[in-house]
Parts: structure tokens; C-alpha cells; sequence
């Protein structure tokens, strides 16, 4: 296995002590291809898992879930050697597929387009319950969550083992924007960040988004802006929408020299709490020493507590997250005030608090009215009108 320690000593280490590097020379990509004994074709979301482990933004893991792995991390959110994590990261497949994979071979891994991605060495294969990853990852056994919906279509097989990256996927029209742990370290490194927050998003940046990331920039060197590129739900704001929308934000309302923006290429799993000490443990390897939590992170629909992303932190030591978590209450703008909130700070009563939800954001935006600017940036508004009038 290829590994990289955690760089300079200022800096903090990856989950787990060691970077990941699963990337293979164009001598290993022919060794590997000519001992490849069948192909698999993955869906979008694991070729993205299998970027993310080839790269080290899944440091410790090496290669797809075995099943004592996947099993502790369902029922303890711990691997079996006792490192906290929370979510399972597996490949699914038919149990026709799953019969022509032999054990002790070299496996394929296609995208939808035919291209070879990767390799597994294939070390198990097992069957699982759908049911119980359902309630033990994202709380239900809705089928209209669309974490489960989205499991419930996989096949029925769990193939594990290490992987090699052969091909790396493209991200147009993002390449410039999707940066591997090593090279975002190494940025941080040249910047001289020591303390570096970092911002998950999925949705456009509103004034919300902004005052929590900048009272997080009061106390840290920089903000790492890292918005999610890889699958989310139909009605979710595309992501080449988003990041134009972010780009016209950090230009009239951030100093440069404070903030970097980078793409995130994973899917979206939406499962609220667990999901979201995956993006804190994530954005540590990726070089982040502090990590925003607001309110109903990763959530979706009425699944989740609004801060129970928040608290289920508390399950764990501080050591063994090795981030500082910034837990943000729902912040607001006051009209008393007349300036974004939270109850930690206003004392006025919520009839003079500003609330849009994202459905109504959506609705007014795709009907081209601009949201209050006290809710949206005019500049970002008129960024999502023009993106979403196109589609």
C-alpha cells in the first residue's frame, strides 16, 4: 500500500495517522489490466468512493468494506480496530454479477461509459440486510428518504477489498476545482493557514451560509469553501449552477486572501448526523482543523432533530475526532436588529425573524423573483435566476 504521513509537523494529521495514496503509474495501470479476470460496471456514487479512497480523502480506508468492517461501522460507527466511522462505504452488485467474480481475483471496475476506472482485489463477497442499513444509517425505512430509495435499488451483494485507481473520472466542467488531500495540504502549507475551517454545502451560499463562516473566520487562518459536485436530488440546485453562485459571492463579499474554494466530487448520502461526521472527518484529511456544523447538516424532509447533527458528536472524544467542531445555532436576520442572528444574540421575538425554506427559495427563484436581500445576496440571485431560467 502507498501511504503519505501527515506532511509537516504544524500540520494535522490525517484520520487515522496515515494518507492513503492509491494511485497507480502507467508500469502498475498495464500490470493490473492484464491480470483482470472480469469487469463490474459501478454506479456514479462508487466511482466517486473509489476516487475518494484512491486519493486519501477516505484515509483509513484502502479499498471497499469487508463485511466486519461494514458491520462494526453500522452498529458502533467505529472500523473494527476502533477508529470512529460513520458511514459504509461499499460496492453493490447483482448476486449474478457477484457469482462470476472469483475470490483471490482481480476485478474491473467500469463506469457507465466503459471506461475502466479501477481494480479490486477481490477478498469477500456478502449479503446484507437493506432494512437494517436503512434504520441504522439514516434513522428509516422510508422509501421516500432518498438515501433509502437509493439503497433499496442496489443489488444484493457487497464485493470488498483494496483498490487501485487506474483512470482518474472526469469532473467537467469542475477540473480546476476538484483537488486531491495532497494538493489542498500543500496549498494550505503555502498559504501559511495553520487553522483552517472548513464548509460543506450542497445548496447555494445565503446570508446564513455567510455569517456563520465568517464568525468562524474571526478565530481561523482561512475558510476552505468545499460544496458537494457529485450526486444529489433532482430538485437540489445543479452544481454548475452552485459554483458560479459561490464564485460571485467570494468576489464581492470575502477577502481573497482568506478564502480558497475547491469541489467535493462524493454524492450525497443524506443521512444527517452520520453523514455529517463523515464530512468532518473527510475534510480533515483533506488538511481542515476545524470543521462548521449548522443546523440539520446533511439532512433531508423532517428526518432528522435540527441540531442532531450537532450532538452526535458528543458520542465521541475529543481525540478520537481530532477537529474542532464549530456548532452554529439557526442563524436568522432580525428586523429589530436589522442584522443577521441567532438566539444566542437576539433578543427579539421570532415574528421579526426572517425564515425562508429552501423549497420556497426555489419556487421564487425559478419564477424569477429575487429572494429579500436580506436572505440571498442580490449578486448570487441574480446568478441562480439566470442558471435556473436555462434548464
Amino acid at each position: 500500500m502507498n501511504f503519505v504521513k501527515k506532511g509537516r509537523e504544524n500540520m494535522i494529521p490525517p484520520h487515522g495517522g496515515i494518507l492513503i495514496q492509491k494511485l497507480t503509474d502507467e508500469l502498475q495501470k498495464d500490470e493490473l489490466l492484464s491480470k483482470m479476470k472480469t469487469t463490474v460496471q459501478i454506479s456514479d456514487e462508487s466511482l466517486a468512493d473509489l476516487e475518494l479512497i484512491a486519493n486519501g480523502a477516505y484515509s483509513p480506508l484502502d479499498g471497499f468494506m469487508d463485511k466486519e468492517n461494514y458491520l462494526h461501522v453500522l452498529k458502533n460507527m467505529r472500523l473494527k480496530n476502533g477508529l470512529v466511522w460513520s458511514l459504509p462505504i461499499t460496492l453493490a452488485v447483482t448476486k449474478e454479477k457477484a457469482n462470476e467474480c472469483d475470490l483471490g481475483t482481480l476485478i474491473g471496475l467500469k463506469g457507465k461509459d466503459g471506461k475502466t476506472y479501477g481494480v479490486l482485489e477481490l477478498t469477500e463477497k456478502y449479503g446484507y440486510d437493506k432494512k437494517e442499513e436503512a434504520k441504522l444509517v439514516y434513522g428509516t425505512t422510508d422509501k421516500n428518504h432518498p438515501g433509502v430509495k437509493k439503497l433499496y435499488s442496489k443489488g444484493d451483494v457487497y464485493l470488498a477489498g483494496p483498490i487501485h485507481l487506474i483512470n482518474n473520472p472526469s469532473h467537467s466542467p469542475f477540473e480546476d476545482y476538484v483537488l486531491s488531500p495532497l494538493k489542498t495540504r500543500k496549498l494550505f502549507s503555502q498559504l501559511n493557514w495553520n487553522t483552517v475551517v472548513g464548509f460543506q454545502t450542497r445548496n447555494p451560499i445565503h446570508r446564513a451560509h455567510e455569517y456563520i463562516q465568517k464568525c468562524a473566520l474571526e478565530s481561523t487562518d482561512g475558510l476552505f469553501l468545499h460544496p458537494l459536485i457529485g450526486e444529489t436530488k433532482k430538485d437540489d440546485i445543479p452544481a454548475d449552477i452552485r459554483i458560479e453562485s459561490y464564485n460571485t459571492l467570494l468576489k464581492h463579499y470575502y477577502p481573497d486572501n482568506r478564502v480558497k474554494l475547491a469541489a467535493f466530487p462524493a454524492a450525497m448520502r443524506y443521512a444527517g448526523p452520520r453523514e455529517a461526521i463523515f464530512h468532518a472527518l473527510v475534510r480533515k484529511n483533506y488538511g481542515c482543523t476545524h470543521f462548521i456544523i449548522g443546523r440539520d447538516h446533511a439532512g433531508v424532509g423532517d428526518y432528522y432533530g435540527t441540531y442532531e447533527a450537532q450532538e452526535i458528536f458528543n458520542q465521541f472524544s475529543t481525540d478520537e475526532i481530532n477537529i474542532t467542531i464549530l456548532k452554529f445555532d439557526h442563524a436568522y436576520f432580525c428586523k429589530i436588529c436589522n442584522s443577521m442572528s441567532t438566539i444566542k444574540t437576539c433578543p427579539h421575538h421570532s415574528n421579526h425573524h426572517l425564515h425562508l425554506s429552501g423549497t420556497k427559495v426555489r419556487e421564487m427563484l425559478r419564477q424569477g423573483k429575487k429572494p429579500p436581500k436580506e436572505f440571498t445576496r442580490p449578486e448570487v440571485a441574480e446568478v441562480l435566476i439566470k442558471g435556473l431560467n436555462k434548464r
